[in-house]
This record gives C-alpha cells, sequence and structure tokens, in this order.
C-alpha cells in the first residue's frame, strides 16, 4: 500500500474514532437529562438513606483502575467508619432528616469495633427522638450487631438471621510443604507466637489453641453483651446455645425463628419497608415506584454538611491494614508513605496527634519507620493520642506504644508482642527432581543464603541473633513507652494477643474509648476549649479523578455484594478463608524480613482476588518446575 493510502486510513480511523466519542458523549448527556433528579448534592426532607453494599473499613484502600480492569473484577465498595459515624452524628440534629434507613442487603461486615462505633451514633439518633429503620435479607454477625441499634428490624421472609460468633479453621500447610521437598525454615522468638505455625505444622500447638480460645471468648462475650444491651428483647441465649431447635420450632423457617427470638420486629419484602419509611420521612416525589420514599444517600449529604475547620488543628493519621515497606496504600499501612505524611505535617503548628491503629502489623522496618516519625512530633512537646480500632497487634502495638495515652475499646485486639520469619529453601524440592547442588565457599557465609542447598548452620544462628535482637528492641521500646519493666514486657507479651479489656489490666491500655474521645483527651491536655479545635486528617484528600474512577467502578452491580438468603451469607463468608490462605501463602513465598503479624487477629477482607489465586499457583508451579 502506497504512503498516502496509509495515511488515509489513518485520517479515517482518526474520524470514526472522534465521531464514536461524540457519540457516547451524547447519549450518556441524554441518560442523565432523562433520569434527571434533584441535584444529587441536595439534602431532601426525608431519611438519611444508608445502603451499605460492601464493608465498613478504617480506610478505603486506593483503587487502581488498570489492575481492576486485569483482574476482570470490580473491586467491591468500601465505607469509612469516621464517614459514616459523621454523618449519623449530623443526622441527629438535622431537622431535615426525619429517620436514617439502613439497608443492610448486601452488608458485608466490618468488625465489632467499628460495628460498636457505628452503632453508638445509631443510639444517639434514636435518643434525638428519630427514628432508624433497618432491613436486610440476611443477618449475620455483624449485621446483627449493628441493627440491634435500630428501633425497628425488618427481615424478608426469604431471609433470616444467624449469630454464628468468632472463630472457625486456619489452613495448615506443614504436610503440604513436606510432600514437595519445601523446608520453611522459621526463626521466631515468642511461645504464643503463632503466625508461623501454619508452615511448620498440621495442627495448632497447645499454647495457640489456648491463647486464640481466650480471646474469641472474650469477643463473644462483649458481642453478646453489646446485643443485648441494645436490644434487650433478643434472647441470644436460645439463639446461641441451641440453634437447631430454634429454628426447627420455626419449622425451618428462619425468618420466623429470628422473630421469635426478637432479633427483629417485622418480616417483610424490601417495599414493604420502603413503605414504612416513607410513612416515617415521607414519600419521595420524584419517585412513584413501589417502596420508594424520600432520602438523602451518604456522599451528597456528607457533601452538604462539611467538617468544622475553626480553632486549632489536631492531627489524625490513620495506620490501616497491613504494615509494609515503602509507598503502598492508603488501605495499606506503607512506612514510608505514612512517615512522609507525618513528616509534612511537622510544620503544620498541631496541638497535638492521635494515632489511629487498625492493622495485624507487618514488618519491623515499616512500623519503625512510622514510629520514628510519630517520635519527632513528640519531640514538639505536643500530646500524642493512640486510638485503636478493631486490631493494633504485634507492629500495630509497637507503634501504638509511642503514644501518651492509649484508648481502646473491650473488643479490640492488641497485644500479640512477638517477632518472626520465615524463608522458603527448596533443597529436598530439588533433589526429588535429580538436581543436586555442589561448590566451594571461602568463609561460612559464601553464596548464602542459598534457597536450592540449604543456609548453613552460621547463617541460620545468624537469623535467629537477627530475630531475638529484634525482639528486644520490641520489649525495650514498649517498657520506655508504657513505663513499664523489659521483663514484665517479656512476660505479658510472647506473642500472645488480648482483648483490649484485659490489655487495659495489664497496662497495655490506658482507658477504653474511641476516636472521640481520643481527640477530645488530646484537645484537653493541649489546653484548647471544648470549641477551640477541629480534627485535621493528615493526607491528600482524595482527587476528582480517583473520586471518579471509584464512582465508576463501584457504582455498578458488579462491585455491589449480591444480595442472599442466609445460604448465600454462609458462602460468602468463605472468601474470608480463601483470603486468609492467599495471605498465608503470600507471606511464604515473598520474603518480608523480620516481622510482627498477628495470625490470631480477625482479618479485614476485601474480597478475594481471582488475579492472586492464579498468581500464587502459577508461582508454586514455577517452583516445583526448578
Amino acid at each position: 500500500m502506497s504512503f498516502a493510502g496509509k495515511v488515509w486510513r489513518l485520517l479515517v480511523g482518526i474520524k470514526d474514532g472522534l465521531v464514536l466519542l461524540f457519540m457516547l458523549l451524547f447519549f450518556a448527556m441524554l441518560f442523565a437529562i432523562l433520569s434527571a433528579r434533584p441535584s444529587p448534592g441536595m439534602v431532601h426532607d426525608g431519611a438519611l438513606l444508608l445502603e451499605l453494599d460492601g464493608y465498613v473499613v478504617e480506610e478505603r484502600a486506593v483503587i487502581d483502575p488498570i489492575q481492576a480492569f486485569i483482574n476482570q473484577q470490580a473491586p467491591v465498595t468500601e465505607f469509612e467508619v469516621n464517614e459514616l459515624v459523621r454523618a449519623i452524628d449530623a443526622a441527629a440534629g438535622d431537622d431535615r432528616i426525619k429517620a436514617v434507613a439502613l439497608d443492610l442487603s448486601r452488608f458485608l461486615g466490618g468488625g465489632q469495633v467499628h460495628m460498636q462505633e457505628i452503632g453508638d451514633a445509631l443510639a444517639r439518633v434514636r435518643a434525638a427522638e428519630k427514628p432508624v429503620v433497618a432491613y436486610a435479607l440476611a443477618y449475620s454477625d455483624d449485621a446483627l450487631h449493628l441493627a440491634a441499634n435500630a428501633s425497628e428490624v425488618w427481615v424478608d421472609p426469604l431471609g433470616g438471621a444467624i449469630a454464628a460468633g468468632p472463630g472457625g479453621s486456619f489452613l495448615m500447610f506443614g504436610d503440604l510443604l513436606e510432600e514437595y521437598g519445601v523446608n520453611a525454615r522459621i526463626y521466631r522468638v515468642g511461645t504464643f507466637k503463632a503466625a508461623t505455625e501454619p508452615y511448620s505444622r498440621n495442627t495448632l500447638s497447645p499454647e495457640a489453641r489456648e491463647n486464640i480460645g481466650g480471646l474469641l471468648a472474650s469477643l463473644w462475650e462483649e458481642w453478646q453483651a453489646n446485643v443485648k444491651k441494645a436490644r434487650p428483647a433478643a434472647d441470644l441465649e436460645r439463639v446461641t446455645s441451641d440453634p437447631v431447635e430454634w429454628i426447627q420450632s420455626a419449622n425451618g423457617d428462619l425468618a420466623t425463628a429470628a422473630l421469635n427470638a426478637g432479633l427483629v420486629d417485622k418480616i417483610g419484602s424490601r417495599v414493604e419497608w420502603g413503605d414504612r419509611v416513607a410513612e416515617l420521612a415521607g414519600k419521595d416525589s420524584w419517585n412513584d415506584m413501589p417502596g420508594a420514599f424520600a432520602s438523602t444517600g451518604l456522599r451528597p449529604y456528607l457533601a452538604d454538611v462539611g467538617e468544622d475547620r475553626s480553632g486549632r488543628a489536631i492531627g489524625i493519621v490513620t495506620i490501616a491494614g497491613n504494615v509494609v515497606d515503602g509507598e503502598a496504600g492508603p488501605g495499606t499501612a506503607g512506612g514510608d508513605r505514612i512517615a512522609e505524611l507525618l513528616d509534612n505535617a511537622l510544620n503544620d503548628d498541631l496541638a497535638a496527634l492521635v494515632v489511629r491503629i487498625d492493622t495485624p502489623g507487618g514488618t519491623m522496618t515499616g512500623s519503625e519507620q512510622i514510629r520514628r516519625a510519630i517520635l519527632r512530633h513528640k519531640d514538639k512537646d505536643i500530646p500524642i493520642a493512640v486510638s485503636m480500632a478493631n486490631i493494633a497487634a504485634s507492629a500495630g502495638y509497637a507503634i501504638a506504644s509511642t503514644g501518651d495515652r492509649i484508648f481502646a475499646q473491650p473488643e479490640t485486639v492488641t497485644g500479640s508482642i512477638g517477632v518472626f520469619s520465615v524463608i522458603p529453601t527448596f533443597e529436598g524440592t530439588a533433589e526429588r527432581f535429580g538436581i543436586n547442588a555442589d561448590g566451594i565457599r571461602t568463609t561460612p557465609l559464601s553464596g548464602q543464603p542459598d534457597i536450592f542447598d540449604g543456609f548453613t548452620p552460621e547463617v541460620d544462628a545468624i537469623l535467629q541473633a537477627s530475630v531475638e535482637d529484634s525482639y528486644r528492641d520490641f520489649l525495650n521500646q514498649v517498657a520506655e513507652g508504657r513505663g513499664m519493666d523489659a521483663a514484665r514486657v517479656d512476660e505479658i507479651g510472647q506473642g500472645r494477643v488480648w482483648d483490649g479489656g484485659t490489655a487495659r489490666q495489664l497496662g497495655l491500655v490506658d482507658q477504653f474509648g474511641g476516636l472521640q474521645e481520643a481527640l477530645e483527651w488530646a484537645a484537653k491536655e493541649a489546653g484548647l476549649e471544648d470549641n477551640g479545635w477541629h480534627a485535621k486528617r493528615l493526607g491528600s484528600a482524595e482527587t476528582s479523578y480517583d473520586s471518579l474512577i471509584r464512582q465508576i467502578l463501584t457504582n455498578n452491580s458488579e462491585a455491589r455484594a449480591p444480595a442472599g438468603d442466609m445460604f448465600a451469607v454462609f458462602a460468602r463468608q468463605q472468601t474470608g478463608q480463601v483470603s486468609r490462605a492467599l495471605g498465608d501463602l503470600e507471606r511464604l513465598t515473598m520474603v518480608q524480613g523480620v516481622q510482627a503479624y498477628c495470625l490470631e487477629c480477625p482479618r479485614e477482607v476485601r474480597g478475594t482476588d481471582g488475579a492472586a489465586i492464579k498468581g500464587w499457583l502459577a508461582r508454586l508451579r514455577a517452583i516445583l518446575a526448578n
């Protein structure tokens, strides 16, 4: 083809592309016009509608549109707990809001502390004599926890409610690794540090079983106490002690069983629930569909109420997700990123700093970067408060120990003062395939570490000594921060995890309370009046581009968690096991140095990544092929 012909075809292609683009824009505008409603930024007299179609988290994870495209999987919607609490509290005193409508049809949970914080906010709405009306097709533990704080709880006739309680299985890979000749070299300190057990055992050790059992019993006791306090009519004893008899007494009808046990008030469809909300908050003049009611969603309501910016600023830095090295996050606690946020705030004239923690731990190097950055603020003689959310364990507690005062809830999981490192070697695997290694060393460290010929005794000794040194540093940091003797810290450490109530008795926590209590304490310590300060979150606000990407990827049917009956709820919960197994395998195949991580801690599940499953399977195949 001639050069002119190629140019002509290029121009025609550009023309066709532009025509297609303009057509898409035209139809998008036409759709917007035809589906016009009052401005989404307006707050209408009616209900505050909270459709929790996903997870409640401490910090939303950053969305990578390219990765989402490659995975062919839309990210599940996430709701930050502080935004929900802020919106609910604003609704309590807003004359435009007549009720709070809580739709939990696609709710995936968020942890006991988050549920209690949101529940307390809902209780404040009820104290303002405004109804809170909840609906779901099926209620699991976290949904029941939230709904208990509603004035009316509805369940679909096809649905039900189950209180399963915390606990479950850990996948143990000891036999699998032995079968393929993989040697998981474990270096650890802490009798109760169970994070390495999946790689070396087939069952939990007696120490781990004792520690985990005590923790889960405490969490379950707190859950029952909180639900019973919010909903005295609930017959939790019957529901939890003999669930088979309870359900069979209703002839297997889970919705009726929930009603008989006082877990719900009404059995009805989503439309009937909507009609009830319309009675309380008003009908929707723009929508005549069955079950429609006047409402304002979370996003437009938050945009309308704004945030107070008067007075001195008290900084809030969030440490959420696994602690890692580098710039990862939000949603993952990248040590470099968070340290940079803290250092950038050194010149912001903060009156105080509150460190909000929700992490099971991670790398010691990442946590140390964050810890040192907090200490640089402490050197400026400003109060440092720590607010623990669901989890502040291992490396998370190392960070928390820098605070002048530590706040936690009884349901918080903390402690796990212990360190470890796991490095896989494949000398057994290589031998099975007829591969042998031989060579010459000038020193015991020559060619080490060697994953195909194994480690020399000297390397093993050096790595264990390094882990023990990290543990001593950990003990000394906690001892200095908490004003305790290092021997005492070691006694309550050794990898043990504690619930918030026990941690307070042991001196690892100062007082019960959430983020608001930590802010109020910091303001008082800084000498500020009640109206003389405001909270300032450290970190860049979400850009318009990021917000657009999030809306595009999460405001669709794939991103919304599927509604389903109790069987569907049970099936969704299995994604937690898949996620846990993937995380354990990831930690084995990606050596991250010395870690302080909590195996026993409840883990935030953000959906199952199909690409990740394929990735670690491919990695395992590659290992075996070598």
